[in-house]
């Protein structure tokens, strides 16, 4: 095998990585603890206030970089690992991550081990993105780019497209649910989409081999940055292509906005894939040079986002479980038959915005001493190739 022709790992994508994450435990906290979350969708313009919309809202960024960052990690991987061994890592990695979500995500979002239904969400998509991926590398640069480009930029045409009790089709392109043998599985994420930013991400990770310069590279992202945000106002202006659900105008110039910025994350349209995976480019621009306490602790959490995943939803589901005891709730209350927001012995149940975001952030605090503990483990082990998988 060649010699690798990377750079050493660059610390802004860690440091993407962990901020995103870190953002995603915000929207897990309001699920858990926000009164209204019980009451109404957060992007329901009908019921929902600027404050609390921008909450979720700001919250899209998470899956898209998550998702488009694994294949970008992927690229890394393949200049020190030949094409077969990177295809047996992302196979194993993939089911592991299928089995991770059916088994121990599940119990973490319901604290209900017999529950017999369960929902395939974020990591069952990066786990299925991942086999895919393990089948894209076999080709060319090139034919993977295209397929990427493909996808992402197609997949949209397929919306008009439905197929009565398909579970293939709600599994590729469509939410929905399904029976299977008496167990309800939700597919939340429908992977079709997933699949194209994956593999566009591992394309996106030739930008920092020893071809791009830091100048370069820079340039490059800025033009990639931009690009994506003309092309999301453009077709999001025409309400021609490119996301379900046309904007309109409302009531209020505030709300008329929300409108435009309420693209369809499930799946992810081609507009809300611009809107959010835009600005990440440009924040990898601005961010290979940042130092500073509040850099360093970011960068922990992105070089441990597995463990960080599992850890952040079993705290805050814990810590619910102490707030619906001390509220007259009864902790019992947060052993879940159904999603927490749709449960209805939970309405009435919570507090306010401004006290959800202080519970948020001591959630990330409280969180931070074990993933830089965890950091430590797999930079001093790295020897021992199962920590690969955590």
């Amino acid at each position: 095998m060649s010699s690798p022709t990377i750079s050493p790992r660059f610390s802004s994508i860690d440091l993407l990585r962990g901020l995103v994450m870190v953002i995603m435990a915000l929207d897990h906290v309001r699920d858990y603890f926000h009164a209204d979350a019980f009451l109404f969708s957060p992007t329901d313009l009908e019921a929902t206030t600027v404050p609390i919309f921008l909450t979720r809202w700001i919250t899209h960024y998470c899956a898209p970089v998550f998702v488009f960052l694994a294949g970008t990690s992927a690229w890394i991987i393949h200049q020190r690992k030949s094409t077969p061994e990177l295809t047996s890592f992302l196979v194993k990695r993939g089911i592991w991550l299928i089995i991770v979500e059916i088994v121990i995500i599940k119990v973490a979002w319901s604290f209900n081990p017999t529950l017999p239904r369960f929902g395939l969400a974020v990591i069952w998509a990066i786990g299925v993105s991942m086999l895919a991926l393990a089948v894209l590398i076999q080709l060319p640069f090139r034919a993977i780019l295209i397929t990427g480009l493909a996808i992402v930029f197609g997949h949209n045409a397929l919306d008009g497209l439905h197929f009565d009790g398909a579970w293939w089709w709600k599994m590729l392109h469509e939410r929905g649910k399904v029976d299977l043998n008496g167990i309800r599985v939700a597919f939340a994420y429908p992977v079709l989409p997933w699949i194209g930013t994956m593999a566009l991400g591992y394309c996106f990770g030739s930008l920092y081999g020893k071809g791009y310069t830091p100048e370069v590279r820079r340039r490059m992202l800025i033009r990639l940055g931009v690009a994506c945000g003309l092309l999301f106002v453009a077709l999001r202006m025409v309400n021609a292509y490119g996301d379900p659900f046309p904007w309109s105008w409302q009531a209020s110039p505030a709300f008329t906005a929300l409108s435009f910025l309420n693209v369809q994350k499930y799946p992810p349209s081609l507009l809300y894939l611009l809107m959010t995976l835009g600005p990440a480019f440009l924040f990898l621009a601005w961010s290979e040079h940042v130092r500073g306490w509040l850099a360093s602790a970011l960068i922990v959490f992105g070089r441990v986002p597995f463990f960080y995943y599992i850890l952040h939803l079993y705290l805050i589901h814990a810590v619910a479980m102490v707030a619906a005891e001390l509220t007259g709730f009864g902790w019992h209350s947060m052993v879940l038959s159904s999603m927490v927001n749709s449960s209805p012995e939970l309405k009435g149940y919570g507090f306010s915005l401004p006290l959800v975001y202080v519970i948020w952030l001591g959630i990330v605090v409280a969180l931070y001493p074990l993933c830089a503990w965890f950091n430590k483990v797999k930079s001093n082990n790295r020897q021992l190739w199962w920590l690969s998988y955590l």
